[in-house]
């Protein structure tokens, strides 16, 4: 046993941002302004997309999604229920209908021939989750989609690589989290990644209340004619400027990730007592979440807990909260497999050689 519990999250802070942050704070302007202007820009460059924007959570991304997808009271959307609940509860807040898709036990990602069977005349808008950081399969998802955007919750794969583009570059909406334990933190905020520059204009609007920042009248505090009402998603200077600072280690965390992930393929590859998840050619995950499947969950976290290793599902799936009672269904037959065995055990920057030669040695002893 360790002397300390080896934790699944760890929050990254950069050395480097205490001189600019205190620049910041001090500055006398520390809402939206020019480090939230030199964050997208920089995001662009690592993501490989100029149609950033950005937010203050990962959850306002989706609502802006939802938006930009124009889905409204009465639509229907088709997700997945392995999810964190920021992922549907905005379809929930536009008053729309969630109709939930089956997932691939093997990924726990949304199964695109389920998404073609839930698909009607009312379907506005899929929700596809890169679960753990394993990017969907964004491709066949829109060959049975056709016109009908797909918004991709990335939350999990921030640097995730799919057929040869970083995730953001192929689905409609692509929305990302900048929370506290994710690879890139900003301390909290997101971004809204698109694929043209008339949605990317108005969701630059939307974030902030309709308000275009860059047209003023001769009364610099009054606004010019606001067409579409917005919201407070903006993100400000303060976090922007953390998530300036720890961007430039993002790429190195991102190689920790895989290679403790790689580690445990190796040494899980052959055991009888644990199923690994596959990974198909041209998907390289971020590997947020290290997922593997077990026989018995809660003896198996019980077990990784009593020797010092945290493991968790880290997500209940969301159709069985009772807000979602109203679109429960019984043919989901690959969440039903997925979430009674997968757990998840940690994998970040933060788990040394020693620490996951100790991980694996418990997983490698547990019956």
């Amino acid at each position: 046993m360790t002397d300390k519990t080896i934790p699944l999250f760890k929050v990254f802070m950069a050395d480097s941002v205490i001189g600019p942050l205190k620049e910041v704070l001090f500055s006398g302007f520390i809402t939206q302004g020019p480090k939230v202007d030199e964050f997208e820009k920089k995001l662009s460059e690592f993501i490989g997309n100029t149609h950033v924007v950005t937010v203050n959570s990962g959850t306002s991304a989706l609502h802006l999604a939802l938006d930009l997808a124009e889905v409204g009271p009465g639509d229907e959307v088709v997700t997945t229920p392995m999810t964190c609940t920021a992922t549907n509860w905005p379809i929930l807040a536009h008053g729309a209908r969630i109709v939930w898709a089956d997932v691939d036990p093997d990924t726990g990602n949304i199964d695109p021939l389920s998404i073609k069977k839930r698909l009607t005349k009312k379907t506005k808008a899929i929700m596809a989750v890169d679960w753990g950081g394993y990017p969907c399969d964004i491709d066949r998802i829109r060959f049975y989609a056709g016109k009908i955007p797909i918004i991709e919750d990335a939350a999990h794969a921030f640097g995730a690589m799919y057929k040869g583009n970083k995730v953001g570059n192929t689905a409609d909406f692509t929305c990302f989290s900048f929370q506290a334990i994710k690879h890139l933190t900003t301390a909290d905020g997101g971004a809204l990644v698109v694929r043209n520059s008339t949605h990317q204009k108005k969701a630059v609007l939307l974030r902030y209340f309709g308000i275009d920042r860059k047209k003023r009248s001769k009364d610099y505090r009054i606004e010019k004619d606001i067409c579409d009402w917005g919201y407070k998603f903006h993100m400000n200077d303060v976090n922007a400027t953390i998530g300036i600072e720890n961007l430039k280690h993002t790429s190195e965390i991102l190689q920790k990730h895989r290679n403790n992930a790689k580690y445990y393929i190796r040494q899980f590859k052959n055991l009888g007592n644990v199923t690994l998840m596959r990974e198909d050619e041209g998907y390289l995950s971020s590997y947020w979440l290290f997922t593997m499947k077990v026989k018995n969950v809660t003896k198996f976290m019980d077990y990784m807990k009593s020797n010092s290793v945290m493991a968790s599902q880290v997500h209940r799936r969301n159709d069985t909260h009772p807000v979602t009672r109203a679109f429960r269904r019984n043919d989901i037959p690959g969440v039903e497999e997925f979430s009674r065995h997968m757990v998840c055990i940690p994998v970040g920057w933060w788990v040394s050689k020693t620490d996951r030669e100790y991980i694996a040695k418990l997983v490698k002893n547990y019956q």
